[in-house]
C-alpha cells in the first residue's frame, strides 16, 4: 500500500504490478507474489483496478490518511468503551496533536479560521461563545490541560 500512496497521485490512472515489483527493488519479491497480493487487496477494497489490455493498473482505494482513520474507528469499536478508549487517546496526544483535534472539532461545529483553535479570535479564548465551545473545552479536559466541569473563560 505504502508504494500505491506514494506512487500514485489522486489524478494518477494507477501503476501496474511490474511498476510496483519496480518499485520494491530490493526486497527480491517474485512478480507473481506482488500480483497475487495487489489481487487480494483488490478483493478487499483496498485498492481499484482497471484492465488496460491484458495488464491491470491499480491505484489505491482510498487516501492514506482516510485508510489510517478508518483502522482506527475500527479499533474504537473492538469492545469496551468507546468512551473510554477516547480520552485514554486524548490524554496521550501531544499539545500540538490536541490543537489538531480542536481544530478539526471546530470545524465540524461550524467555526472557521483562526477561531477554530485556542487562542483565536473565534470562540476559543476570544470571551465569546461559539457553536464549538463545548467540543473544545472537552477536548481541553480529555488531554488534561482543565478540570472537568472547568469551561474556558469566553
Amino acid at each position: 500500500m505504502d508504494v500505491l500512496w506514494d506512487v500514485v497521485p489522486g489524478t494518477s490512472d494507477g501503476v501496474t504490478v511490474r511498476e510496483v515489483a519496480d518499485a520494491l527493488d530490493g526486497r527480491e519479491l517474485a512478480y507473481t507474489t506482488v500480483m497475487t497480493v495487489l489481487d487480494r487487496l483488490a478483493g478487499k477494497g483496498m485498492v481499484q483496478r482497471e484492465r488496460e489490455g491484458r495488464a491491470w493498473r491499480y491505484r489505491p482505494a482510498a487516501s492514506r490518511e482516510a485508510h489510517i482513520a478508518q483502522l482506527m474507528l475500527d479499533a474504537l469499536d473492538l469492545g469496551g468503551s468507546r468512551d473510554a478508549a477516547l480520552v485514554r487517546f486524548a490524554r496521550s496526544v501531544t499539545g500540538t496533536e490536541a490543537e489538531v483535534l480542536r481544530a478539526a472539532l471546530g470545524s465540524e461545529a461550524g467555526l472557521t479560521g483562526p477561531g477554530a483553535t485556542a487562542g483565536g479570535t473565534g470562540a476559543v479564548g476570544s470571551g465569546r461563545a461559539g457553536p464549538g465551545a463545548e467540543m473544545t473545552d472537552r477536548v481541553d479536559q480529555l488531554a488534561g490541560r482543565r478540570p472537568a466541569g472547568e469551561a474556558a473563560e469566553r
